[in-house]
Order: structure tokens, then sequence, then C-alpha cells
């Protein structure tokens, strides 16, 4: 196993089911705050900052999925969780799957938002972590937060606006490019059919980055898969529909 300790908040219920949210490229563990009151009355939760972001170590790149699935499993190791509900969100919804697809008895239920098996073409991941090395993630920040809200989000809201634009400038380079590689190298199809873990699937309907089709291919392709498009959300919908999500995650975590 290559993993890292990644750095995580436990948070919630002690004697609840254990819910552990894995953040998206360029963002942090803060990324879920929406959700956090709702789940924590339910659940144990654990949030954690994925290698390369927040206050997580950044090895050196680049990195595989199988890495960022291992940090994971490696983290419900220290923490003596013997297997816990997933929930991720685009990169974090990719090593949700795979984790799920490679250490199946460790993963009871899942949901996946604004996510996708496969991303191509590899290149535009390859050029943007090229930008990151030569420029920074602040070169990149303006461009991301605009692909992960709605453009009425973003007038409405200019402090989130900028909350956001911020986290992605205070993650690494190294972390962020290296994440990159992650997903141009990334095919997940194979792994689909082969998860059991019942999952929710979640789509902005305006995302850009991860379209609903993408979303539909996973609850379509699993062994037990749901599909949920949400209106007037970009790619980070858990933030800008909160309202509709959050219920809508901790209902799908409840089912027995």
């Amino acid at each position: 196993m290559s993993a890292v300790d990644v750095a995580a908040v436990v948070t919630g219920r002690a004697d609840g089911p254990v819910v552990v949210l894995s953040n998206s490229l360029g963002s942090t563990h803060r990324m879920w705050d929406a959700q956090l009151e709702a789940l924590e009355e339910r659940f144990r939760v654990v949030r954690y900052d994925t290698r390369g972001h927040g206050a997580s170590p950044v090895p050196t790149g680049p990195y595989s999925i199988d890495d960022l699935a291992d940090d994971l499993i490696a983290l419900l190791d220290r923490l003596g969780i013997e297997s816990a509900h997933l929930v991720g969100l685009s990169l974090g919804g990719m090593t949700a799957m795979r984790a799920a697809a490679c250490y199946p008895h460790r993963v009871n239920r899942m949901v996946l938002l604004c996510t996708g098996a496969q991303l191509p073409p590899s290149s535009a991941w390859t050029d943007r972590a090229d930008t990151v090395r030569a420029h920074g993630t602040s070169a990149v920040a303006e461009a991301v937060v605009g692909r992960w809200f709605t453009a009425e989000y973003l007038a409405a809201q200019p402090d989130r606006k900028r909350y956001y634009e911020q986290m992605v400038a205070a993650t690494p380079p190294e972390g962020y490019a290296s994440c990159c590689a992650v997903i141009a190298d990334m095919d997940l199809r194979p792994d689909l059919p082969t998860i059991k873990a019942p999952t929710l699937a979640i789509a902005g309907a305006d995302d850009v980055a991860t379209p609903p089709a993408k979303l539909a291919e996973i609850a379509d392709t699993v062994v037990n898969g749901r599909l949920l498009v949400v209106p007037h959300s970009g790619h980070l919908a858990n933030a800008e529909q909160p309202q509709t999500i959050t219920p809508a995650i901790r209902t799908h975590l409840e089912q027995q």
C-alpha cells in the first residue's frame, strides 16, 4: 500500500454509523460545510483532505487513483473503522469508486456527486497540470470556480466566489498537478459492474465538468445505482444546492 497519512477531522456522533466525505480537486474538507450539521446529527463524520491538498502531505507526483483509494483505506485503518459509507464529489467520487471496487468489504453505501468513471481528453488534465506547475494554482482558480457554480450563483454570492477562489489558490501546485495526472490516466469503467455498494449518483444539471450523462453511466452500470439530477447547479453541487442535496445524501445513507 502506497498510502500517506492524510489530515482528517472527525465530528458528529461517536456511536453513529461512519460516513467519510472525500473532496474535489482543488478544495479541502471545508467544501462539505453545508452538509455538516445535518450529517453530524446521525453519523460519525470523517472529513479529510486528499493528498496534496489542505493540511495533508504533498508527496512528489504523479499520483494514481490507487494511491488515493489506498489513502482512504489507510485512514479507516488509522481510525479503527471496519467499514463506512463514502460520499465523494468529483475526484473524491473517483476515489470512492476505486475504493469500493478494490475493498468492497470496507464500503457500505455510497453517494457520488458530479464525478465520472473517465474524463477525457487526458490532454486537458496534463495541460492544466503544466499550467499549475509553471504559474501556481492561482492561475487557474478563477476558471475552476467558474465551473464549480452557475453564473447566477456567482453573481449573487461574490463573497462565496472569493472564498472558493482562495481555496483553489491555496492548494499546493504539486498536489494539484499530481491529482490532475490521476484524472488524466484514470478509467474506472471496468470497475463499475463490480461495485455492489448501493449508490446514489447526483448530477448538477448545469455541470459542464461532469455532465449528468457521466452520473447516469455510473448509476446504470453499478449493481445497485440510482440517479438524481439537481436543477440550477454546477460542479460543486453540494455547496450550490444543499437544500436539495443534503437531505438526499442523508436519506440514502439511512436506508437499510
